[in-house]
């Protein structure tokens, strides 16, 4: 599933960041993710939520600088700490091993998934306002939503590289969001601030910057078998930072959870 390429650029140059990144959820997103940061040099502490020892193939491909957890642990453990679980699940999030904690928020709403949330449904809120308000003491950033998990994993480049793409983040505090861009640079990525979580919409599913920018155009009359043969051989499309921030100027707020035909990750 994933290749050797993206690891080996990124050991090319020196890290940026240093610690611990712990994952609550390691699934397509969080197993990339992992991938990445081990890449950069940090240690990665993974969970689940069926249990450390359903983990052990994960960590052991991963290799010494990762461990499995259980969620509060990887929350203790984390200097950043990445949620990336189903949305239906965010209440679930342990807020108090988090409390003081950056947590990167890579949730989307899918409401045939999800079920049906009522403050999104009606805008009042985003997704990531949601898991701010039941987080209440940590510093939520949104990022790595608008990217499928293959594409995030192929698709990191070293600083400076010509086809290095970027990707936008959200979030309330200031501080919170240059720890984040700092982790961005060092998995591979430029980070565009799109504003706050109130503005964080701007990156969700049925927007410009969602998926479709940094995927290539599929050929028509594929198969089911070679569709998925195509999604995972088929390079990803680099997409700068001013891109980035031409795509989420330009987005209209449409009704919450856009449309789940491509989604980034869970």
């Amino acid at each position: 599933m994933f290749t050797a390429e993206p690891a080996d650029l990124l050991k090319r140059r020196p890290n940026t960041v240093t610690g611990t990144l712990g994952l609550i959820g390691s699934g397509m997103i969080g197993s990339a993710l992992a991938r990445l940061a081990v890449a950069a040099g940090l240690d990665v502490v993974l969970s689940n939520s069926r249990g450390p020892e359903t983990l052990a193939d994960l960590v052991t491909d991963l290799g010494e600088h990762a461990r499995a957890a259980t969620p509060a642990e990887a929350a203790a453990a984390g200097d950043l700490v990445v949620a990336t679980v189903p949305l239906n699940a965010y209440d679930r999030l342990p807020a108090a091993a988090l409390a003081g904690k950056t947590v990167i928020d890579t949730m989307n709403y899918y409401p045939e998934r999800d079920g049906r949330i009522a403050e999104l449904d009606a805008g009042t809120l985003t997704s990531s306002a949601l898991v701010q308000r039941h987080l209440a003491d940590s510093h939520v950033v949104k990022a790595f939503n608008n990217i499928d998990f293959r594409r995030l994993f192929t698709g990191a480049r070293p600083a400076g590289a010509s086809d290095r793409s970027a990707l936008p983040i959200a979030g309330d505090d200031a501080a919170a969001k240059a720890h984040v861009a700092r982790l961005l640079d060092a998995l591979g990525y430029d980070a565009v601030d799109i504003g706050v979580l109130a503005d964080s919409w701007r990156s969700e599913p049925g927007t410009p910057v969602y998926v479709t920018p940094y995927m290539a155009e599929r050929p028509a009359g594929m198969s089911r078998e070679e569709a998925q043969r195509w999604f995972f051989e088929t390079p990803g499309v680099p997409v700068p930072a001013d891109r980035v921030g031409e795509l989420t100027d330009t987005a209209v707020r449409g009704p919450a959870g856009g449309s789940r035909a491509a989604i980034a990750g869970d």
